[in-house]
């Protein structure tokens, strides 16, 4: 699963998911859709990983996780809340979609982008940071939450 970044997995959990919903025939939950706060999602969506992007360009670190080294453990901006600002915002992102179109098995979107973010990139993420970084790494992980 390493091998295809996290917003394509994002992209393919949405596709099969609205390929669900749509061989079901959209079956709805009942008060939804809400596409009105499905787009305030999606755009909300965007602002922690633009802002982590920019923050590591600032930085002039990678951005790529898996990169064999990073220049720098970046603490500031969005990481000051979550250890994981661009994947909280694919969670977000995929939580949108489902509540803009209202499809139950839409809803499998985000739970399978958590899913496949904290139990399969983010435990090698933290490993190679905590190789490289060491202590400092440590003490940042003692001082924000994985999520929020």
């Amino acid at each position: 699963m390493l091998k295809l970044a996290p917003p394509i997995w994002t992209l393919i959990f949405i596709l099969l998911c609205l390929a669900l919903s749509w061989s079901l025939d959209w079956p709805a939950i009942p008060g939804l859709p809400l596409p009105a706060l499905g787009i305030v999602l999606v755009g909300f969506a965007f602002i922690p990983p633009v802002l982590a992007f920019l923050l590591f360009r600032s930085e002039d670190t990678e951005i790529n996780p898996a990169s064999p080294t990073n220049r720098k453990l970046v603490t500031r901006g969005p990481y000051r809340f979550t250890r994981n600002p661009m994947y909280l915002g694919l969670v977000t992102l995929a939580l949108g979609v489902a509540v803009w179109i209202g499809a139950w098995p839409m809803f499998m979107a985000p739970v399978a982008v958590f899913v496949t973010v904290n139990w399969v990139h983010v435990p090698f993420e933290e490993a190679k940071m905590r190789r490289q970084f060491g202590t400092a790494y440590d003490d940042y992980v003692a001082r924000v939450r994985r999520w929020l």
